[in-house]
């Protein structure tokens, strides 16, 4: 008996395109499989690292992506059965070495064989698991068997929980492109449109509303954005002709939306440390028109203030890295392996936790150093007090020492912070299931810092300017305009000592304004 040839695959043939001539179903379906995988590797990377590049939906729906419906679709369908696709392989011990580099498509195409179009099925890679295609099936039948499940759908249940949230359509009016009225005139040609009560640029649709492939998206004149982060920006409230600094800048959805309230007049300054971020904020600047923004791939704990470049920045946009938790199922992570039941023990999310908190303390501590700062956002898209009002809590003592108080985002907005602390009522929150999202806003601003002593100290530099006491006054033999940098009250207290000028506890309370 002869057997049939097992076909070479390489990570090149693997995404080659077959050389018949195809229907177009089929170019289609192969097209869609190649796209998916590619997103199905960023998610999973991500996912396994704590860290994801982007939540399932903006991955697919990126410029790159053609087919998004059909990739969209593939996406959410793989990992919805990931962990049997998995076990699928294993028990079919399907080799796979041949596709070792191509992990993710052939997490598609089993999927696609067992569940989904058998029938589109071309492509070299395809055809290797085709010829084991009586394997997969046996495999998935011993799996049932296994588990004592009568479908499949039993087996999917055990693994996942549900996610479907019915929220409204949001998208931001880009009016570096577009003005409010002409957007709501064109997408109300066809669809139910209404503005935001709170947000003027912001546009509301019926839920399920897709937009992806509309003309308005397609050419950045709008964006698909949430109530929740479309908040932020505007909470800040930069005026035009400010330079502004957005911490963790990626995906750029804020900083473009900073570009816009400044009407492209002034600097933003967009950090981002992950290379692979950094190209999805460059490709969101890009699309949005936005001149006034530079994309910096740094860490932000790593921009010295003393640096002449930051001298002039007078507003802080930090939205750093968190649990995701307030925004969890509009962001599919109920598909992710990391949320599968029993996925990890509590301790772990815990431990997880206090490193975020750490982190996140670190970098609005460091946002308050910033020379020339006047008004600093803090905002999560976590539920948790840990990353919220505990975070805000632990820096006030920082923050008053250094002129900053809370302020009151959107005082009309009913839900605030948890009672935790005096002042906590300035702090602005959304609840899961009132706002369909979990998301806090928080927000520190300078008021007059020249009101005592400190004021005098302010226009020095420490360390690095020669300071001289003569009757009573301090001069500066470099420059007036150079500002203390102290990291520490405690050496706060030393320098008013050392200079023998009174201490002023600044900001004795943590009330708002």
């Amino acid at each position: 008996m002869v057997r049939p040839r097992t076909p070479i695959i390489t990570a090149a043939t693997a995404h080659k395109a077959p050389d018949r001539r195809l229907s177009n179903a089929e170019r289609s379906s192969y097209f869609a499989r190649r796209e998916a995988a590619k997103v199905l590797r960023s998610v999973l990377r991500g996912d396994a690292r704590r860290r994801a590049i982007g939540s399932i939906k903006s991955l697919v729906y990126s410029p790159s992506v053609r087919n998004k419906k059909a990739t969209f679709a593939l996406v959410c369908q793989t990992l919805k059965h990931l962990h049997i696709i998995k076990d699928v392989l294993k028990t079919a011990t399907v080799p796979n070495g041949k596709l070792k580099r191509q992990e993710e498509l052939m997490y598609v195409i089993t999927y696609d064989i067992l569940f989904g179009q058998a029938n589109y099925l071309v492509g070299d890679a395809e055809k290797l698991l085709m010829l084991r295609k009586d394997a997969l099936q046996t495999a998935l039948a011993r799996i049932l068997v296994r588990n004592k499940m009568k479908c499949v759908e039993d087996l999917v249940a055990l693994y996942q929980m549900s996610g479907d949230v019915r929220k409204p359509r949001y998208v931001r009016v880009n009016t570096l492109k577009l003005d409010v009225e002409s957007a709501l005139h064109e997408l109300g040609k066809n669809k139910e449109v209404t503005k935001d009560d709170m947000v003027r640029d912001l546009l509301v649709l019926p839920p399920g509303t897709d937009l992806h492939d509309h003309p308005l998206v397609m050419n950045g004149s709008v964006f698909m954005q949430g109530k929740a982060s479309s908040m932020v920006a505007v909470a800040l409230g930069p005026e035009p002709g400010w330079e502004v600094i957005d911490a963790c800048a990626a995906p750029g959805n804020k900083t473009i939306h900073l570009a816009a309230l400044m009407r492209g007049k002034g600097k933003i300054i967009a950090c981002e440390l992950d290379k692979e971020r950094v190209k999805r904020l460059e490709d969101t600047v890009r699309l949005s028109g936005a001149t006034n923004v530079e994309v910096l791939q740094r860490d932000f704990l790593k921009l010295k203030t003393s640096d002449p470049t930051y001298s002039k920045v007078r507003a802080i946009l930090l939205d750093p890295s968190c649990s995701g938790s307030g925004t969890a199922a509009e962001r599919l992570d109920h598909l992710l392996p990391s949320y599968k039941a029993g996925h990890a023990a509590a301790t772990a999310d815990l431990d997880r936790l206090a490193k975020l908190a750490a982190f996140q303390k670190k970098a609005l501590s460091h946002a308050l150093t910033f020379p020339a700062v006047e008004r600093i956002v803090y905002s999560t898209c976590s539920i948790h007090q840990a990353e919220n009002e505990d975070v805000i809590k632990s820096i006030l003592p920082v923050a008053s020492s250094f002129g900053f108080q809370l302020a009151t985002p959107f005082p009309q907005w009913p839900r605030r912070g948890f009672p935790v602390f005096e002042g906590s009522e300035c702090l602005l929150r959304m609840d899961p299931v009132e706002d369909k999202e979990g998301f806090f806003i928080a927000i520190l601003v300078r008021k007059n810092v020249a009101d005592c002593s400190e004021r005098t100290i302010s226009n020095l530099k420490f360390g690095s300017a020669k300071i001289l006491r003569k009757n009573n006054t301090i001069t500066n033999t470099r420059s007036k305009s150079e500002v203390l940098s102290i990291s520490t009250r405690l050496s706060k207290i030393w320098f008013h000592n050392r200079l023998k000028l009174p201490y002023c506890k600044k900001f004795r309370s943590s009330k708002c304004t």
